[in-house]
Formats: C-alpha cells, sequence, structure tokens
C-alpha cells in the first residue's frame, strides 16, 4: 500500500519554537488552517481513500479538509502522536531543543533503549507507531493519508523505509503540511519514495542540505 505521512499545520507552538507535545496540544495558526484547506489539491492526483489522524488537535484540523473533500472521516490513531519531550515540555530554548533533538538522534542511530528524559524510549516511540500503521495497513485501502508529527514522522520513516539511512534524519527539513511517501506494508517493509515532493530512489539516501526551526530541524545539535 502506499501511504502519505503528512505533517500537520502551523501551530502557535511552531511559532514560539516551543517543544509542545503533550496532547491534546494546540489548535492551528491562521496560516496553519490555510495551509490544512490546502492538502486536498495538493494530493488530489494520490488516490487517497481513506484519512487518518493523530489524537492531538492539530492533527485532527489538519486531516478534516481532506476528510470533507472525501466524503470520509477522519479516523483517529492513538499511537500516531508526537515524541513526547517530557522533562523540556514547553521549553524552547537551545538547550532544551538539543537535548530533544540529541535523543531523536540516538533514536535514528539505532539506539532504541535510550529514553527521553521524563518521557518514552525509542522501542515505544516505535512500537505505537508500527502499531497503528498496522490498523492502517489492515484497513483494505490502497492509499491513505496519516497526519501526523514533525519527528515521529521523520525518526519512524528513517527507521522503517528501507532505503533511508540516520544521516537522512539528521539534515532533512519537513515543513508544515510536507508529506513523505512511502510504499509496502508491515510485513514486507516499506520504501520511501518521495520526501516534501521530492523522489527519493537508490538503495540508501543520506545526503541533504540542513535545516534551520526546531519542529522540522535536523537531529544534530
Amino acid at each position: 500500500m502506499r501511504l502519505l505521512l503528512i505533517r500537520h499545520g502551523q501551530t502557535p507552538a511552531n511559532v514560539a519554537h516551543s517543544l509542545d507535545t503533550l496532547l491534546p496540544g494546540p489548535g492551528l495558526t491562521e496560516l496553519g488552517t490555510e495551509q490544512a484547506a490546502a492538502i486536498p489539491d495538493a494530493v488530489a492526483d494520490q488516490g487517497v481513500q481513506a484519512v487518518y489522524a493523530s489524537r492531538a488537535l492539530r492533527a485532527q484540523l489538519t486531516a478534516a479538509p481532506l476528510a470533507e473533500a472525501l466524503g470520509v472521516p477522519v479516523q483517529e490513531l492513538a499511537g500516531m502522536h508526537e515524541v513526547q519531550a517530557g522533562d523540556v515540555e514547553r521549553c524552547n530554548d537551545r538547550e532544551s531543543i538539543e537535548q530533544y533533538l540529541g535523543v531523536l538522534f540516538e533514536w535514528a542511530h539505532g539506539n532504541l533503549d535510550v529514553r527521553m528524559p521524563g518521557g518514552e524510549t525509542g522501542e515505544e516511540f516505535v512500537a505505537r507507531m508500527d502499531d497503528s500503521l498496522r490498523q492502517v495497513a489492515g484497513s483494505g485501502a490502497d492509499v491513505a493519508a496519516v497526519v501526523s508529527h514533525g519527528a515521529a514522522i521523520r525518526v519512524w520513516t528513517t527507521l522503517r523505509a528501507g532505503n533511508l539511512g540516520a544521516r537522512f534524519a539528521e539534515h532533512n527539513p519537513l515543513g508544515n503540511t510536507g508529506v513523505v511517501v512511502v510504499e509496502g506494508d508491515p510485513d514486507s517493509g516499506w520504501i520511501a519514495t518521495s520526501w516534501m515532493g521530492a523522489p527519493l530512489g537508490g538503495p540508501g539516501v543520506d545526503d541533504a542540505d540542513p535545516f534551520d526551526g526546531p519542529a522540522g530541524e535536523p537531529l544534530t545539535a
């Protein structure tokens, strides 16, 4: 099957460069609402049959215009929420952001026993994401859109897409309502075919330009 993993629209926390990961979390800014409204046209040629979203309010609001355009409900996924920031929740100072990104960096390199201080381990994160996407894969849809979160999409895709290496997660941005497309299934594995509209190919994709900004910035501190 094909999954369109879509990051939610802009939130007030994004504007404040704040680590705001608790559920249900903030809604969308005016720009975020406009970004969400543009999704149906942006993915109109993808043949989306089902729409899913994390439990976060921002994800639900982002998914709503696409679901309405397709005449389908937004189905909630319990495990697709953002990597929880734990002890640095609501912080926006550089030291806290580096601490958060440092744990994501460890996970991207396969060190899944590392725990986000005050939060979850990489093993716990991957397990909940896998469970939710297995639910999507078992739905019978050939193409599904799943609205989730920047760090969650980037780390999961790096770990589960067989053609991406750890350096990809370190350096690639994922802007608000950016789309990552993966194809495959939970049993045979996944391959990333495009990242924010750029096609991916070959056995490994490790090179990219760095990007600034807390929600979609590189995993290197």
